[in-house]
């Protein structure tokens, strides 16, 4: 009983604080999924059967359909493209803004993320890429963000991004904006439930599905793009991976299915290459530099996407 409060007490100051994560030891199998440490991803999925206490409403559906959309486009426009391709420029306040959202997601911080996938695309499907489908589906899936092998942050990966202070308190304590994303989604439930009993909600039943069910279903689809964008899908371009195009996938993760065109030519801030490759994220990317809030959104040249043949393999430019 001592032995599980100590490791649960450590546990705590991990959720909380990411300066406790410890490195692997010598000779341990970095594989292995501490599930301890894991107890808040768990804690996710459980919680999505609140909804049999709280029921469903078309207003809380409509909400978890919002908070999916809005912070699946901070992961694939600013995570993503932005964070771990620098695809176009925005000023630091709004780089703080969509870290702030991002994080939200509860996929960690910005810095991890941008790290670990700078990771992906320099070693994509070998026996370095962190999540390459060749280990298996599970693995690539979710496996390898589970493992004590991906806890760290490579910071050796994302020197340009760790300047910013800002961004390294996010990264340390990445727990707490989906804390305080679910707080306010609690609050907003409560209040709504006495200012407009006709909308059917509750503080309960708008966390459940604008929380819980909302962040679960983005993570999983988010994490499809490791697992069956590198499977499932056409290849347009013979890149030197596996990478796919998979337009249902690029539907629901507002434009990262073009996933074969991505790796093809990972700088550009636009992944549908084609009009009739619908990228959502890319959209509202062009809509924001309408109104100044980012800029420079870099284009595929037409020589590079019209290239079908084998391509080197890049190192990310930062």
């Amino acid at each position: 009983m001592n032995h599980l409060l100590t490791r649960l007490r450590k546990a705590l100051l991990i959720w909380l604080d990411n300066k406790h994560h410890q490195s692997p030891m010598d000779g341990e199998d970095v594989r292995r999924i501490d599930l301890i440490r894991i107890l808040p991803f768990i804690f996710l999925h459980v919680m999505c059967l609140g909804v049999l206490v709280v029921g469903v409403s078309w207003f809380a559906v409509l909400f978890a359909l919002f908070t999916y959309l809005i912070r699946m486009f901070a992961i694939t426009a600013f995570y993503h493209r932005y964070f771990a391709h620098r695809a176009f420029r925005t000023s630091r306040p709004v780089q703080f803004l969509f870290a702030m959202l991002g994080a939200t997601a509860t996929q960690r911080g910005a810095l991890w993320w941008a790290a670990h996938h700078r990771t992906h695309h320099r070693h994509s499907d070998t026996e370095h890429d962190p999540h390459t489908p060749q280990q298996g589906f599970f693995w690539s899936h979710m496996g390898w963000f589970l493992s004590r092998k991906h806890v760290h942050t490579e910071a050796d990966s994302i020197p340009d991004l760790m300047r910013y202070p800002e961004l390294r308190w996010l990264d340390r304590f990445d727990l707490l904006m989906p804390v305080l994303f679910a707080t306010g989604i609690f609050l907003l439930g409560g209040w709504l439930e006495t200012a407009a009993p006709q909308l059917g909600t509750s503080a309960g039943q708008l966390l459940i599905w604008g929380y819980f069910i909302s962040t679960v279903v983005l993570i999983h689809v988010t994490l499809m793009i490791n697992s069956l964008a590198h499977v499932c899908g056409r290849r347009r371009y013979a890149t030197p991976d596996h990478s796919r195009n998979n337009w249902l996938l690029a539907l629901l993760t507002l434009g990262e299915g073009w996933h074969n065109n991505h790796h093809h030519y990972p700088g550009s801030a636009r992944q549908g290459f084609y009009w009739w490759e619908i990228d959502i994220s890319f959209y509202l990317l062009k809509l924001m530099s309408w109104l100044g809030l980012v800029s420079d959104l870099k284009p595929v040249p037409a020589a590079i996407r019209e290239n079908r043949g084998v391509m080197r393999r890049r190192r990310n430019k930062h």
